[in-house]
């Protein structure tokens, strides 16, 4: 009994062992912009155990640098030719749907399970695309983009990491939900996420957390996609706005305002918003605004240009009111973007991706570009600043040590052409390679 007693410590040992060595990767990176606004680097490793990065070395390091034990592995991974860069961030998506001529009907036909089935292959377009966080700013289909979220944490679906506010928080009527169904057929299409009131507002935020959101998002404007002639000016009052942001940050989420015109604006960013979406037609005071709550600007330009040349093509599936929406709100993004840049309010990226088709997201850093950031500008809003944005800053937005092994690669160097990150060819999630060509 005792020598079975003995074999069998020894090979519990022996599995142990076997089974719990550390992951280590040394990723050999030609030119390196590990901190993104900072001076790049040539000639770098870095050096990452299991999923987050250890350090980074000056120069090529192989494994007899490292002081690990026989047990744990080592794998070199040459991008010694490349430019290396942290894995990116889109502040703005909607990852389960996709605007289009069949959107309409999709609602009604697809399932929730449909939905995040969509949403997966969406979430795996966008990972290839260099995307390796998202926030998503209204999940249609129920619990789908949960679930999506949930999967892809689990492992059990390639994406970018997803933090989701369920639900767009709506007033009755106003750009949350959706128009131009019959009335039975609206009550499965439509959204929970609809109050009225301040005692209401602070209802639907409360179950957006109990429903697991990582945030909150509401609409303090209307928006250009929904099928009625309410414009995009303010639609939830002053003290409904307040009773979002207040329940929001006393449950510990951070809040954003979809807001196009400058009275929603103002009115989300005196009620302390911590980022203001799209920000189309803000004025002096939103500036000010701005200047005096550190609050980010998603300007979406993507967004904008897209549903500007939807509604100048002969082939328009916008009914009329949106059209006329369409072609003013466009071409104002950009401006709006200019003068604020040039103010110098915060800026994080987002495309409100499913407006624009998912995986051309880094379309938006040209638009930035045109918009007068630099290209090193454009990069930091989807890296240190989109992580400072989502409030984690200290998982997130560059390489360095402790932080997620999150890390493209491109061909050129985006700090003299932007256009080279539409064309990622190696992008690694939490130090596993996901793309690699």
């Amino acid at each position: 009994m005792k020598r079975l007693i003995n074999l069998m410590a020894v090979g519990m040992a022996f599995v142990s062992s076997a089974s719990f060595g550390a992951q280590y990767i040394i990723v050999h990176a030609g030119h390196l912009m590990a901190v993104p606004g900072e001076k790049d680097a040539t000639k770098q490793s870095i050096v990452i155990r299991d999923d987050k990065v250890l350090k980074v070395h000056s120069g090529y390091i192989d494994r007899d640098a490292l002081t690990i034990s026989q047990e744990d592995s080592v794998q070199v991974i040459d991008l010694k030719n490349k430019y290396v860069l942290p894995g990116l961030i889109d502040g703005h998506v909607h990852i389960t749907d996709q605007l289009d001529s069949k959107n309409k009907l999709r609602r009604v036909e697809y399932s929730d399970p449909d939905t995040a089935l969509f949403g997966a292959y969406n979430a795996k377009v966008m990972l290839d695309a260099g995307f390796t966080t998202v926030r998503d700013l209204g999940g249609r289909g129920g619990d789908a983009v949960f679930a999506l979220r949930d999967a892809i944490n689990n492992g059990f679906v390639e994406g970018p990491r997803i933090f989701a506010a369920g639900f767009v928080i709506s007033p009755t009527g106003g750009h949350g939900q959706r128009i131009g169904y019959r009335d039975e057929v609206f009550k499965v299409v439509n959204h929970s996420g609809v109050c009225d009131g301040v005692d209401d507002c602070r209802r639907v935020v409360r179950d957006q957390v109990r429903r697991t959101a990582d945030q909150i998002k509401f609409v303090a404007t209307g928006g250009v996609l929904s099928e009625v002639a309410a414009g995009t000016g303010q639609q939830f009052f002053n003290d409904e706005i307040q009773a979002i942001v207040d329940t929001a940050h006393s449950l510990g989420r951070k809040v954003t305002a979809h807001a196009h015109n400058a009275d929603g604006i103002n009115a989300a960013l005196r009620a302390g918003v911590d980022s203001i979406e799209h920000g189309t037609f803000a004025n002096e005071e939103s500036l000010t605004l701005f200047e005096e709550t550190g609050a980010y600007l998603i300007p979406t330009l993507l967004a904008g240009a897209t549903v500007s040349e939807i509604a100048m093509s002969k082939h328009s599936f916008f009914a009329p009111s949106v059209n006329e929406k369409a072609l003013k709100v466009g071409p104002k993004l950009i401006e709006t973007l200019s003068v604020a840049h040039e103010r110098g309010i915060k800026i994080a990226f987002g495309t409100d991706s499913y407006v624009s088709k998912h995986g051309i997201n880094a379309r938006e850093f040209q638009l930035l570009v045109e918009a007068g950031l630099t290209p090193v500008e454009a990069i930091q809003t989807a890296t240190v600043f989109g992580a400072d944005n989502l409030g984690k800053s200290d998982e997130l937005g560059t390489i360095e040590s402790g932080k997620f092994a999150d890390i493209i690669a491109l061909d050129r160097d985006p700090s003299t052409d932007i256009s080279a990150l539409m064309q990622v060819g190696f992008v690694m999630k939490e130090g596993r390679v996901f793309k690699s060509k």
